[in-house]
């Protein structure tokens, strides 16, 4: 049990009987139909071939034995070689078609995994590793393609084993009953493996996929490792990762390793009597040398299917274990749900919460009958400590997560009635760490409207600071901002975001500020983007700079998710009541007034503050 420690399941895992799996599967393969029909008569035509191959040599060995003329083994030569011919080019065509329905098919599943992925609300990735995700959407559905191969090679040669058997029984009955006898033993075995090796497969990709999630996190916070000199822990943390998985996927293959083994030995025990057999009944005269020649080259054949088919069982369990890891993807339920899927015209971004009451979980509440009004084309600034709810107010308002009671309303309307698509074109969001894309500038600034023109681009970036910031790009526009925008400095990228904000002209703007120390030329750009937004929409500022609270229509002072305090800056900093120790611990040192003898009152507050 040591080395399934570690491995459980997600929450939104489930298991699927075979039926279901089987019909989920054929759902799949729905769009293959003439592939499949065409690679299923080619199937048969090569199991025809295949057991008429040794009933050939079976008919040679009777020749042989009747004084053949050179003819007869002419003939008898020409078709093995017209078999062994037949074989291979109806293989190659019938493997050929196979391929690429697969690679269709896989094709569709991935696609549909990615979808749902990236369909799923950002509740699912608080509770889920990005790293497990990406592994059932790349590795688990190759797993799935290489399964269905498999599988068509091993139905291919049961056809062959059931036609072979026909002839068997045709030849000599007596013989093909004793054959059959020794059947349910082997069955028997074989399906005593069978729940033990989708148990051990199951774990080995879920160990897999530890491995993937450990990497993918370790490399994305690859910089942060290097400043604090952590290179040997975030190894020490891989190979934790890496160990588990070579334990658990050793375990699986000495699990796996005793199917071949036990069952060859069985087929071994079972060809042994029947060659005993057929050898007396022959030397009695009961059955031809022929017959007897004919059911030892058929045993190889007879058992081999079953024999393939119990080989190539873990790779048959994981493909289905594959399948069922991306089907639970798919099926995940969402957390958010939306009533009805209505239209949304141009917002006039009025924003309403009723009696609202929103928790993560269960034991931590955030938001308890709260209730707040934003007019159209407000731009209200929340303030607060850490854990106020600020940003879930947000969050809630883009609909990223749900909520439990109370009324959200966007211009009157319930936001759980809303085209979530068709909503969120209208919102423009800058997160607190503005996240770029790979690629240029100009990429990312059309990242929500990509048939901005350019010169469109130009003329609103000019209005930042006359345009001045585009000139400390290497490339302008065309500069390249590399993986998650890391060749900007952190004021570039802030102004990259307001500029994709401000080409999607949006109804309601969210801004978590970031909270990092520009210089004041970048800081005065930045209030210069954020004033070209504002001016057209209702915005909701997360704010952390003076001059951004300065410039909201009213601010709302939260504290463990109540509204205790709004009003403007200058009121609110008269009444000297929770927005002023704010003021004095956070936005102070900001104010052009600022004061080094202020540091040491300042510094004293915050501490009560805190």
């Amino acid at each position: 049990m040591g080395f399934f420690t570690g491995l459980n399941d997600e929450k939104y895992d489930r298991q699927y009987t075979d039926r279901d799996l089987t019909r989920r599967i054929m759902d799949f393969f729905r769009t293959q139909v003439s592939r499949l029909v065409y690679s299923s008569i080619l199937i048969l035509v090569l199991a025809v071939i295949g057991a008429a191959l040794p009933v050939v040599v079976s008919r040679m060995v009777d020749l042989l034995g009747e004084q053949p003329t050179l003819n007869a083994i002419m003939y008898v030569g020409l078709a093995l070689m017209l078999v062994g011919f037949s074989l291979w080019g109806l293989n190659w065509l019938r493997r050929a078609l196979i391929v690429r329905a697969v690679g269709d098919v896989v094709l569709d599943m991935r696609t549909r995994a990615f979808r749902a992925a990236a369909e799923h609300d950002l509740s699912f990735y608080d509770q889920f590793s990005s790293g497990r995700i990406v592994s059932r959407i790349t590795s688990d559905t190759n797993d799935f393609g290489q399964l269905v191969v498999i599988i068509t090679d091993v139905v291919s040669q049961i056809i062959q084993t059931i036609i072979l058997g026909v002839i068997l029984f045709r030849t000599e009955w007596k013989l093909s009953l004793l054959l059959l006898a020794f059947m349910p033993f082997i069955f028997i075995v074989a399906a005593g493996f069978r729940a033990m090796a989708r148990t051990v497969t199951r774990r080995g990709m879920k160990a897999m996929s530890d491995v993937n999630a450990a990497i993918k996190e370790t490399i994305s916070g690859i910089a942060i490792a290097k400043n604090f000199r952590q290179e040997e822990s975030i190894f020490t943390s891989f190979d934790e990762s890496n160990q588990q998985s070579y334990r658990v996927n050793i375990q699986r293959g000495f699990v796996l390793s005793l199917i071949f083994p036990t069952l060859n030995a069985l087929a071994g025990i079972f060809v042994g009597i029947l060659i005993y057999a057929g050898g007396m009944s022959a030397a009695q005269g009961l059955v031809s040398i022929g017959a007897w020649y004919l059911f030892i080259m058929s045993l190889d054949q007879f058992f081999f299917p079953i024999l393939n088919l119990t080989a190539f069982w873990a790779q048959i369990q994981s493909g289905l274990a594959a399948a069922e890891r991306v089907f639970a993807l798919i099926d995940a339920d969402p957390n958010v749900v939306q009533t009805e899927k209505q239209d949304v015209p141009r917002l006039k971004g009025e924003i309403k919460f009723e009696n609202f009451n929103f928790r993560y979980t269960d034991k931590e509440p955030i938001l308890s009958d709260f209730n707040l009004d934003i007019r159209p084309g407000e731009t209200l600034a929340l303030v607060g400590h850490t854990g106020a709810g600020k940003s879930s107010i947000a969050k809630l308002i883009a609909r990223f997560y749900e909520y439990q009671q109370g009324r959200l309303l966007i211009d009157g309307r319930d936001i759980r009635t809303f085209d979530l698509s068709q909503y969120r074109r209208q919102l423009g969001i800058v997160s607190q760490v503005p996240f770029l894309f790979s690629g240029t500038v100009v990429d990312n600034i059309r990242y929500a409207t990509p048939g901005v023109p350019e010169e469109e681009m130009i003329r609103l970036a000019k209005k930042i600071g006359d345009g001045e910031w585009l000139e400390t790009l290497p490339d302008g526009l065309h500069t390249e901002v590399g993986e998650r925008g890391n060749r900007l400095s952190m004021g570039q990228r802030q102004l990259v975001a307001l500029m994709r904000v401000l080409v999607q002209n949006p109804a309601i703007f969210i801004l978590d500020e970031a909270t990092a120390s520009i210089d004041p030329f970048t800081e005065w750009q930045i209030q210069q983007a954020l004033n070209l937004i504002l001016k057209n929409t209702t915005s909701i500022l997360i704010a952390h700079r003076l001059s951004t609270v300065k410039a909201a229509d009213r601010i709302v002072v939260m504290q463990k998710g109540t509204i205790i305090e709004q009003g403007n800056h200058d009121g609110l900093l008269n009444q000297g009541g929770h927005y002023a120790e704010l003021y004095n611990t956070y936005f102070r040192h900001q104010s052009l007034d600022y004061r080094p003898d202020w540091v040491g009152e300042g510094k004293s507050q915050g501490t009560d503050g805190n």
